[in-house]
């Protein structure tokens, strides 16, 4: 299928460079398409379109993010999947744009499935133009036009569209990926400077994609050389991530409870937060180690007066904890916490946590 050669008038290609400088205008996907698809109407009339781009976290799953189509289409899109010709034709031939004639049999539309399905529901297609957007990765987009009057799309359309069309898939993935890779890189900016914690970055299954500064020496003296792996993570840490319920796939599974080592002044937690997935899909964990020391003990008398979650939080401050750290270890929010200490502070006729601090040690 050969592509004809594409004459544009001054208008068109204005509109043209407009579009290609609204694809390279920022890395938020939806923004960039939405914008884009506005400036794409006006070169290529169509009655409704949809644009979607897959989720490869969630298989299966598509963001759909232009969606000028009816209500009714929507609604009923998971029984028309099913007689999806047009789908069924653009996935063999990936960055490829195809008519409606490119994809059934000359004047078979009317007879197909989906025409009657949709002219049923109310969409009355008459005319069809797509595209797979596959930047050979995990993952894959899709641009589809729908005409409702009886114009087919032109060969002049097809080619620009498909002039258009690595300019859309380039567009996409640099959406995807770069943006994923600025969120991943703002969490991780987040955990390394986590107050008082260390930070391991781990991917399936087991290998380490790095570590901040100081967990070197760190491991170094909670663990011995016989329970430290050839790459110097402890074998107690990777146990839980490389357990064959635990896969670390593109399903996660829930975070491994909290890991605890007692020492005579110190303890190591150890805290497992999963990352989003890479930009290969691959799922990753962080591990947070936190050396905490031994706090006051909690006053028996106080025992009498405290629920025990309140109690459960007094001992966090009492190990010098704060409320963030108190709330990721009881598996709570900040605000609950800050509820409890509230309660406790009102029990024990406190005003602060330096307050109960020290009344904490004169009743030791």
């Amino acid at each position: 299928m050969g592509t004809p050669s594409l004459h544009l008038n001054s208008h068109e290609q204005g509109l043209v460079l407009e579009m290609v400088e609204a694809l390279g205008s920022s890395l938020k996907l939806g923004e960039v398409l939405d914008q884009a698809y506005g400036l794409l109407a006006r070169l290529l009339p169509a009655d409704c379109a949809a644009m979607c781009v897959s989720q490869p976290e969630l298989p299966g799953g598509y963001d759909w993010v232009v969606t000028q189509m009816p209500e009714a289409f929507v609604t009923h899109y998971g029984e028309l999947s099913a007689v999806d010709f047009v789908r069924e034709a653009v996935v063999h031939q990936p960055n490829v744009v195809l008519r409606d004639s490119e994809m059934v049999a000359p004047r078979a539309l009317e007879r197909t499935a989906l025409y009657q399905r949709c002219h049923e529901i109310g969409f009355p297609m008459e005319h069809v133009m797509s595209v797979l957007l596959d930047p050979r990765g995990d993952w894959h987009g899709g641009l589809t036009l729908y005409r409702e009057r009886q114009r087919p799309f032109s060969d002049k359309d097809r080619a620009l569209l498909q002039r258009l069309t690595p300019l859309l898939v380039n567009t996409v993935r640099n959406c995807r990926l770069l943006g994923h890779e600025s969120r991943r890189a703002t969490l991780l900016d987040t955990l390394f400077h986590h107050q008082g914690a260390e930070c391991v970055v781990l991917a399936a299954p087991g290998r380490e994609v790095m570590r901040t500064e100081h967990v070197t020496p760190l491991l170094e003296r909670w663990f011995s050389p016989l329970e430290r792996a050839p790459g110097g993570l402890p074998l107690a840490l990777l146990a839980p991530l490389t357990r064959p319920s635990s896969a670390m796939g593109l399903e996660a599974p829930p975070p491994p409870p909290a890991w605890l080592r007692e020492g005579p002044v110190m303890d190591l937690r150890v805290t497992y937060v999963p990352l989003p997935p890479d930009g290969q899909g691959r799922r990753e964990w962080a591990l947070l180690l936190r050396e905490t020391p031994h706090g006051t003990p909690l006053p028996d008398a106080w025992r009498e007066r405290l629920t025990p979650r309140e109690m459960e939080v007094v001992a966090g401050v009492l190990r010098g904890w704060d409320n963030q750290l108190i709330a990721d270890d009881l598996k709570c929010s900040l605000g609950t916490v800050k509820k409890h200490l509230q309660h406790v502070f009102d029990k024990l006729g406190v005003s602060s946590r330096a307050a109960l601090l020290h009344h904490a040690a004169r009743k030791r």
